[in-house]
This record gives C-alpha cells, sequence and structure tokens, in this order.
C-alpha cells in the first residue's frame, strides 16, 4: 500500500508547465490568432470614364440643355469631376457651357 501511495503523491506534486505569454503583448487584437481566410471580399470599383471622351465630343455646346442638366444637382450645383467621371479638359468646358446657360437664363442659379 505504500507503493500506491508514493506514486498518487508524486503524481499529484509534479509542477505542472506554465504558459509563456511574456512576449506577446495583452492588447485584443495583436494577440488573436490571424486567420488565412479573408473575413469579407474586397470590392473593386469600376473605374470610371469620361461620359464626353467616350462620345467623342470635341466642345460643349451650351445650347444642349439636357447634357447640361445631367451634369447639375438638382440645387443647381454643377457636380464635380470626382462625382461624374469627367476628364479635366471637358469638366472646363461644362462650367462654361452651364455659366453661360445661366446668364441666358436657361439654367437655374438654385432651385429652393
Amino acid at each position: 500500500m505504500t507503493e500506491k501511495t508514493q506514486t498518487t503523491e508524486s503524481a499529484s506534486t509534479t509542477p505542472k508547465p506554465a504558459a509563456t505569454t511574456a512576449s506577446r503583448p495583452s492588447s485584443g487584437a495583436a494577440s488573436r490568432p490571424r486567420s488565412t481566410k479573408p473575413r469579407f471580399k474586397r470590392y473593386e470599383r469600376r473605374r470610371k470614364v469620361c461620359r464626353l471622351c467616350v462620345e467623342k465630343v470635341d466642345a460643349v455646346d451650351y445650347k444642349n440643355i439636357q447634357m447640361l442638366k445631367s451634369f447639375t444637382m438638382d440645387s443647381g450645383k454643377i457636380l464635380s469631376r470626382r462625382i461624374t467621371g469627367t476628364c479635366a479638359k471637358h469638366q472646363r468646358q461644362i462650367r462654361q457651357a452651364i455659366m453661360r446657360n445661366r446668364n441666358l437664363s436657361s439654367l437655374p442659379y438654385t432651385n429652393k
């Protein structure tokens, strides 16, 4: 019986290995394991192309009110190149045509 008590005592008194967490930071994001699988699919935007370059428009005509309205907001503001996707050359022509149209009262300065 003494042999049994010795084996059980030695098994219970053996020190357990300590976890080595001293080298890792304790912040939440850094301590999480990285997964190899992406969480979400990356959305790739379509490159905006100048509509006037595609239609091969040399000069923007101030008399074409329907086309000029598509480059303005409902409030009367001119839309930026970033939103419409027009090139710099055509954006300058659009601005000039809209300003001429406003002077002729074909397009409003503002819609209140």
